[in-house]
């Protein structure tokens, strides 16, 4: 059986669009003699419709949208994933599903059984898991039809009751298919591998995977499907962050006819979980999935250009090297908005970042417009000291500069805020907080400094100086990062075992961690949920990032 995989960039909502793409495949995979093809998880609509699936109308569009790729499902079998009605009404109103096309019918339907409702996930809330389980009969073969999160459930997950598997085991199939939408983070391509191979190993069965590839807001898909034979043996996996359709042949006797990419016995066998920051973890992949998130935001959304403040420190930097990968040079404005407390080699950098890239960019200093709000609010002041009501007025003028350029031109702003930033409410709202779009708001500052070297990996696109110099927000003379926030080697360390890894004060502090220094690096998380609440959407590439994934309450007592 020669089965197509079909590894596609889906739009949420957008049924034309995506029904075209599929429709696209099928018949091409068709011209190559194919027997089936498969799908990512709710394919037809786009992965995560959340509230769009209490819409009557959104649910009929997707039907209408099977009606239509039915008729193309004529030689070949599909494999699609869409929400489908629950026709006894009991529970939730809609099964998360996946149908079998075969002769321009409905051939057959699996519902997802394992409904996830931790971090970016809330299936929950929309869907009702699947109550029965039958394999599909097709072309004389018995397939083992699942739905992402059903394969990540082997039986001894205590989130679920039911092991969609163990009770499709009991029909005899011939072979696995779980269509998904598993998003990426940079550990996420090894547990994927370790869960596949655990599967194949426990069922003794070839597995085809495959999953969805784009970015949907903060969450990006990465794709990098994958085929694994009945012995566990990696034989085929599509390329991560690009559309891609290959085709496998499925043997009676369980193997594939492909070449064997990883033997079983070097596949991960467990799920990758640092026990600390390894800034340069998959740095590629990190730089990959950036590119793709600002790509597909600004894409999907009908953008073409975007604006950021560049300030000659790292940040920006990064950011503006990614977005001019991303978007193209020409369409990415870089701002150059120096003070009285700016050095000169600020800006002297963050020219030659632009040169480097060639991308357009403007200098306004900043000087008189700030002079001029101290003299309307000297009254107010009453010749009160220096302090951060100053040092805020300087970054809101930078905001407000930048937004008003924006409307004038109809950009979009890019924020270039970091993680530790984000973490310890560094930053100044409606100031350097502004933005549509967080683009480093998921990477540690460690980790901004590993893909400026990725970046640079070839040749010196971001300036040595930018790299290498003290950051500094210089909002007052002489202010360096180190002033307000510990080292970023100790900071980001800390902050990574209390987000990523969920622990609390005892046990950080059992890690050797100063013990003072770690209540204050938690309260100063704490205290700065506000900040976030109100933050733009961030891309998210770690495995706990601020934004839909991690809900905390702004006002609360905890670790204080």
């Amino acid at each position: 059986m020669k089965i197509f995989l079909a590894q596609q960039n889906y739009h949420i909502g957008n049924f034309e669009s995506n029904t075209q793409k599929i429709i696209s495949a099928i018949e091409e995979a068709k011209k190559q003699g194919g027997d089936l093809i498969v799908f990512s998880e709710l394919s037809v609509c786009g992965y995560a419709p959340r509230d769009f699936l209490e819409f009557d109308d959104f649910i009929s569009k997707s039907y209408a949208s099977i009606d239509i790729i039915r008729q193309h499902a004529d030689t070949i079998g599909v494999l699609i994933g869409a929400p489908d009605r629950n026709p006894v009404r009991e529970g939730k109103d809609l099964f998360n599903a996946a149908f079998l096309l075969y002769e321009k019918e409905i051939r057959a339907v699996a519902h997802k059984t394992c409904l996830p409702n931790y971090d970016v996930f809330d299936e929950y809330r929309y869907f009702e898991p699947a109550y029965d389980w039958k394999i599909m009969e097709f072309k004389g073969r018995r397939l083992a039809v699942t739905i992402c999160e059903d394969i990540w459930n082997l039986g001894d997950n205590p989130m679920y009751r039911i092991c969609p598997m163990d009770e499709l085991m009991k029909q005899a199939p011939d072979v696995m298919i779980n269509l998904s939408a598993s998003p990426f983070d940079y550990t996420h391509d090894e547990d994927r591998k370790a869960t596949i191979k655990a599967n194949v190993a426990k069922y003794k069965l070839p597995l085809f995977y495959c999953n969805a590839v784009g970015s949907q807001t903060e969450i990006v898909f990465d794709g990098a499907s994958l085929v694994f034979d009945k012995d566990a043996n990696l034989c085929g996996q599509l390329p991560a962050f690009e559309s891609s359709l290959q085709s496998f042949t499925l043997h009676e006797d369980g193997t594939i006819d492909a070449p064997v990419l990883e033997p079983a016995s070097r596949v991960p066998g467990k799920e990758l979980n640092p026990a600390g920051l390894e800034e340069d973890l998959n740095i590629s992949q990190v730089h990959d999935a950036i590119i793709m998130g600002i790509r597909d935001y600004f894409g999907k959304m009908g953008f073409g250009k975007a604006i950021l403040g560049s300030s000659g420190g790292i940040d920006s930097a990064v950011t503006l090297a990614l977005a001019c990968t991303a978007l193209g040079k020409e369409n990415v404005r870089a701002v150059l908005m120096p003070s009285q407390y700016s050095t000169g080699h600020s800006v002297s950098d963050a020219e030659q970042l632009s040169m480097n890239l060639g991308n357009p960019y403007d200098i306004i200093p900043i000087k008189n417009i700030y002079n001029s709000f101290l003299d309307e609010l000297k009254p107010v002041f009453n010749d009160m000291p220096f302090s951060i009501a100053e040092e805020n007025i300087q970054s809101r003028t930078r905001g407000n500069l930048l937004m008003a350029i924006a409307n004038k031109f109809g950009y979009i702003l890019l924020n270039t805020s970091n993680k530790s930033e984000l973490a310890t409410g560094y930053g100044t709202l409606y100031g350097d907080m502004a933005g549509g779009l967080g683009v480093l708001g998921d990477c540690y500052k460690l980790q901004v400094y590993a893909l400026a070297r990725y970046i640079n990996r070839e040749k010196e696109i971001i300036p040595e100086n930018i790299i290498t110099k003290a950051p500094s927000a210089e909002l007052r003379p002489g202010q360096k990062d180190s002033d307000s926030l510990p080292d970023y080697s100790i900071l980001d360390k800390i902050l990574y075992q209390y987000i990523e890894r969920r622990m609390g004060p005892k046990e950080i502090k059992a890690q050797g961690f100063d013990a003072a220094l770690v209540d204050r690096v938690l309260r100063m998380v704490n205290i700065n949920e506000y900040k976030r609440n109100q933050f733009c959407p961030i891309i998210r590439i770690s495995p706990k990032a601020f934004g839909v994934g991690r809900r905390i309450p702004i006002v609360a007592k905890y670790l204080s």
